[in-house]
């Protein structure tokens, strides 16, 4: 990928997305004004915009969109993902290859610019998005500084400095940025057409949710399934969650590298584990609990990133479509004995899911929430619930 011109004429450019080898690309800046640096990566979902920049497990990423449209349906304040707006958890950055336009959706309430610059994220239109994934995916994810001036006034000499030196996210703990300030209570359920989002007032389980940047749709669908979840610090110390006397674990989502944030939630998993409750992990909780019992990560070259992606679960024999949203994942090989790999992404065959043998403790590494994507893969918080009815001596819910 080289470097552009401005594909619009003779028009100023007014943003930059600076890569670490030194490619600059021009277009419009819209949102925020200033400068984010992040890792790049590219996202295949066709929906979800504000449900994916607003993923605190994309913290410290610059989002590429691959679906040209964004921005058609506007933005509201339903759509949003992290617990903590406030602390502005998720993505840093986003690329864009048409202009936003004016909404049209009966649910939009602003306009999407106005949002993003609301957020303090910085975006970028009029970007040949096709040759910016294409380098991604032969190349691997690239560092970069997107930057948005509206006078069109740059130092490209030290955005390429900035962007070449940025040390990435290998050994970066972003949990700790995103999570939670304190424990809470979660008692929202999920969204229903021209209804809104229902409250949970009558729980038959308590499950406490560790906080590693967990996405507010896996709390809802939790709650809709008669849990009241309490949720906690990702450094709470196991003691303290188990003084909660919980019947049952979840380990969240989040960002950054796994191996950073297990150097304090690993102990505390290992301890939960010596508790025999039921445990549910998704994505960095898949990724920590796999660390837990011995297993490793790593780096992949280009991630997963969107609402598209087949993975099979071996427990069934099914292939599920599902969203995904990881830039680590689990070595499948590393895996001790007493593991099982219950699920396999068909793209590349890497690692999506584990369960401890003889232990009522799961993960995957896809996101079965969706918020975006399919909910091809919502059974899986049934399987969960239906551990803790089990220890309860209640009837399972159906897996449908």
């Amino acid at each position: 990928m080289t470097a552009s011109t401005a594909p619009w004429g003779a028009q100023k450019a007014t943003a930059l997305l600076v890569l670490s080898d030194g490619t600059v690309v021009e277009g419009r800046g819209l949102g925020a004004t200033g400068e984010a640096i992040g890792e790049v990566c590219f996202n295949t979902a066709l929906t979800g915009y504000q449900e994916i920049l607003t993923d605190p497990s994309y913290a410290g990423q610059i989002v590429t969109f691959t679906f040209p449209h964004i921005g058609n349906v506007g933005a509201n304040s339903e759509d949003i993902e992290d617990l903590t707006p406030a602390a502005r958890a998720g993505a840093v950055g986003a690329v864009f290859r048409a202009d936003v336009t004016n909404p049209s959706n009966y649910r939009s309430a602003e306009n999407l610019h106005d949002w993003l610059k609301r957020r303090g994220i910085v975006a970028i239109s009029g970007i040949d998005t096709r040759a910016l994934t294409a380098r991604i995916r032969d190349l691997g994810v690239p560092h970069a500084v997107i930057a948005h001036s509206p006078d069109g006034i740059f130092d490209v000499a030290d955005l390429k400095k900035r962007a070449a030196e940025w040390h990435g996210l290998v050994g970066l703990d972003l949990a700790k940025e995103v999570t939670s300030g304190q424990s809470s209570t979660w008692k929202e359920t999920a969204w229903a057409w021209n209804d809104g989002y229902g409250e949970q007032t009558d729980p038959s389980m308590h499950v406490v949710a560790i906080d590693y940047g967990v996405k507010r749709n896996i709390l809802r669908l939790l709650a809709g399934l008669g849990a009241e979840v309490t949720v906690v610090p990702a450094d709470t110390p196991a003691e303290d969650i188990l003084a909660m006397r919980p019947d049952g674990i979840f380990l969240s989502n989040g960002p950054g590298d796994p191996a950073a944030t297990g150097e304090y939630a690993v102990p505390v998993i290992r301890d939960l584990l010596g508790a025999d409750l039921p445990m549910f992990g998704i994505c960095l909780g898949h990724q920590m609990l796999a660390l837990a019992v011995g297993g490793k990560t790593t780096k992949m070259h280009q991630g997963h990133h969107g609402a598209n992606h087949p993975v099979k679960d071996h427990t069934t024999g099914k292939v599920e479509i599902v969203s995904m949203n990881h830039g680590f994942a689990v070595d499948g090989d590393s895996l001790p004995e007493g593991v099982e790999e219950t699920h396999v992404s068909l793209f590349d065959g890497s690692n999506c899911g584990i369960a401890l043998a003889g232990k009522p403790v799961f993960s995957v590494q896809h996101h079965p929430e969706a918020s975006p994507g399919p909910q091809d893969s919502h059974y899986l918080f049934r399987r969960f619930v239906n551990l803790i009815r089990e220890r309860k001596g209640e009837p399972a819910l159906a897996e449908r």
